[in-house]
């Protein structure tokens, strides 16, 4: 049974990728992924970059109504996709959950 909150739930992702990542192949990957989450959850992600500093990825998912549902499938589908072989040694994905203020 899953719960959902009483507001949308914005997801921020963010993770340095390797240095020695083939930039198009890494980028390919992430998008798969989130095409693979979209229908499974109908939330659709972007992927942005840091200005200035293309190795710090971020991915944005927004307005999640299902939020066990969504955790579930982007643990999976992260997975599946071997998202974990993009990222620089000694770092993470890092992920930050916000609400809209009251």
């Amino acid at each position: 049974m899953s719960t959902e909150p009483s507001v949308p739930v914005s997801y921020y992702i963010y993770y340095r990728v390797r240095a020695t990542a083939e930039r198009e192949d890494a980028h390919a990957t992430v998008r798969a992924m989130q095409t693979a989450l979209a229908q499974r959850t109908g939330v659709q992600g972007r992927l942005l970059e840091r200005c200035g500093e293309d190795v710090t990825w971020m991915e944005i998912y927004e307005n999640v109504r299902d939020t066990v549902a969504f955790e579930i499938a982007l643990r999976e589908e992260t997975a599946i996709k071997d998202l974990e072989a993009l990222i620089e040694p000694g770092s993470a994905r890092h992920i930050e959950r916000f609400t809209e203020c009251a």
